[in-house]
């Protein structure tokens, strides 16, 4: 069947409180989604955020971002005093996500959230808790502890750091309140989630989640689970992850996440990873499993290198780790993030999966009969004109070599003034693929200033926001008419 959809991140929906929510503005989006004709909308990771604000950093793996939590929800079902929301007032800046304000503010709403929840916790409450008890446990007294030791835990006190069971009881009846505030936090955020994918299915609208396939060294996940990554003795990674040198960067991308140890999770039938993958199959109608050709090699990086030149390919378990989760769950939704150094291996993995592939447009026009020209596009994949790493396509045209905007334009037949946004658009939806996702600022028309993430780079990524008025009828209703055309609107 043919589809298309739309990619934003919940942070990029307007809101008054600094920050795109699970509120209002998110049921209104899925409406304009509707009403355009879409059947997807692909977000980025809903965990909470890590370093340099990237949700692909975060400090837990299953949480989901109490950020997103939309707070006259909460003071609607009496959690929290209108006033309260008065008094904290409302964002100056509309087009970008303000992280430090959004996180003093929320540290205050919530805790006076909490002051009324202790004690008077809804029935929903303790099924959550006991439902989700194998991550949420562990999370809630993570956290806790960095409140009072830091986010490094490998800095933490010995018995702390190496899970002492003696002192993480101790810690754990020390730090109760802390950790029910924790649980109190994921409670809201988890109903107010369901409530918006339960909304958006009843309008003929898929979410497409987001699963980095690395997590952050300091994150419960790795406390949690050491003998799961390769590190030290101490908890340090003796090798991390990256990208090796290419055309786009002369040193490569040093990542710096802890590698697994595939030979331990392969002994115990993948565990870790079928946990992960079915609750990310409970949270979403579809999971984008992010630098999938780690699945057959992956780059290993050593620990104290100061670039990623030096690194070394490895196996990975390829379809010895889909095969275990397919025997435990049957099929499963993914879509595999294949982009970046490809070879024969890669390929053959992803067509056993399988899984569908991606083509983005803005890499298809660098010389030769690129993989990603539409005419070499296949059925089985999802088109973008570009993912939340791109510029913009207008961003795009700016700063790309002059040859290759040439060829592009005369390709995707971009002549007399054409937009080039709307041709790369029209040559998505008429791919013979069977999705085409495009990111909302590209229908927008938007420049570089709309870009959400530059690669190795940190600073101002992540914190684009869409204005209010762009969604409209207007434009939904040329989406609608540009998907139509192309024979992708749900029957």
């Amino acid at each position: 069947m043919r589809r298309s959809g739309i990619l934003m991140h919940i942070s990029s929906l307007p809101s008054p409180y600094g920050i795109g929510t699970f509120g209002s503005e998110a049921y209104r989006f899925v409406d304009f989604l509707h009403t355009a004709g879409q059947a997807y909308w692909q977000i980025l990771p809903i965990t909470p955020v890590g370093y340099g604000n990237s949700p692909y950093s975060s400090p837990s793996a299953y949480a989901i971002n109490p950020y997103f939590i939309d707070l006259d929800m909460l003071a609607d079902d009496g959690w929290i005093d209108p006033d309260d929301l008065t008094n904290i007032g409302k964002s100056r800046r509309y087009d970008a996500v303000d992280f430090e304000s959004v996180a003093a503010t929320r540290l205050r709403i919530m805790s006076k959230a909490y002051s009324k929840f202790a004690g008077h916790e809804p029935k929903e409450y303790a099924e959550f808790c006991g439902e989700n008890s194998y991550w949420i446990d562990d999370y809630a007294l993570y956290m806790s502890i960095v409140d009072e030791h830091g986010t490094s835990w490998r800095s933490w006190p010995a018995n702390l750091r190496d899970r002492d069971a003696a002192t993480l009881k101790a810690a754990a009846d020390g730090l109760r309140d802390r950790i029910g505030y924790y649980k109190m936090q994921q409670f809201f955020a988890a109903s107010q989630w369901h409530a918006l994918k339960k909304y958006a299915n009843g309008r003929g609208v898929k979410i497409i989640g987001d699963m980095p396939i690395y997590v952050a060294t300091d994150s419960v996940d790795v406390w949690s689970s050491r003998s799961q990554f390769l590190l030290d003795e101490d908890g340090n990674p003796t090798e991390v992850a990256g990208c090796p040198p290419d055309a786009f960067s002369a040193d490569g991308q040093l990542w710096g996440n802890p590698l697994y140890d595939w030979n331990v999770m392969a002994r115990d039938g993948y565990d870790w990873w079928c946990r992960r993958i079915k609750y990310a199959c409970d949270t979403f109608d579809m999971v984008r499993i992010d630098h999938f050709r780690a699945f057959d090699e992956y780059y290993a990086i050593p620990a104290d290198a100061k670039t990623a030149a030096d690194g070394t390919w490895r196996p990975g378990p390829r379809m010895k780790l889909f095969d275990r989760v397919r025997e435990l769950m049957g099929d499963v939704p993914l879509l595999a993030e294949d982009l970046g150094l490809l070879n024969d291996s890669v390929r053959a993995l992803l067509k056993h999966s399988g899984f569908p592939g991606m083509a983005v447009l803005q890499f298809a026009f660098s010389g030769g009969d690129s993989e990603y020209l539409p005419h070499n596009h296949r059925r089985n994949q999802v088109v973008y004109t570009g993912t939340h790493d791109n510029d913009t396509v207008l961003g795009w045209e700016e700063k790309a070599p002059r040859g290759e905007i040439e060829y592009a334009r005369r390709y995707l037949h971009a002549v007399d003034g054409d937009s080039l946004n709307w041709a790369m658009i029209r040559a998505a939806m008429s791919s013979v693929a069977d999705t085409a996702i495009i990111p909302i600022q590209d229908y927008c028309g938007m420049g570089s200033d709309a870009r959400m993430n530059t690669p190795s780079t940190v600073g101002e990524n992540w914190c684009w926001r869409i204005g209010g008025d762009c969604i409209n009828d207007w434009l939904a209703g040329i989406i609608r008419e540009c998907t139509a055309l192309y024979c992708r609107l749900p029957k």
